[in-house]
């Protein structure tokens, strides 16, 4: 089963991360692909990024795609969330953990932000 797992940096503003909550509520109701999706936080808020990789897991993953919602490839993107991956890729060798680009890479993403300024 091949879960996503939406991570973002997480903010000392809950309504911030409420946010990225009902983001990802959407996305569960536009789903045709994975069995579970699920949020998750660098810091600042609660799941934690392994904590979040470990609710995959626990729920059946054999797959976990790490989706990073940054708009650009800072040291979070680059470095901290891979390196969190990695701990739990070791420990877990049995289920592939894998992150794609991050949102602001996307193909699209030009149209989508000339849509919004419109």
């Amino acid at each position: 089963m091949k879960h996503l797992l939406v991570v973002a940096h997480g903010s000392r503003r809950d309504a911030s991360n409420d946010e990225v909550r009902e983001l990802v509520n959407q996305m569960r109701k536009h789903n045709q692909t994975y069995a579970r999706i699920e949020c998750a936080f660098l810091e600042l808020a609660e799941p934690s990024i392994p904590d979040g990789i470990q609710t995959c897991i626990d729920a059946g993953a054999n797959e976990v795609i790490v989706l990073p919602y940054f708009l650009a490839a800072g040291t979070h993107v680059v470095n901290d969330i891979p390196g969190l991956i990695r701990e739990k890729q070791q420990q877990h060798p049995d289920v592939l953990i894998r992150q794609t680009g991050h949102v602001g890479a996307l193909n699209g993403m030009v149209d989508l932000m000339l849509e919004a300024a419109d």
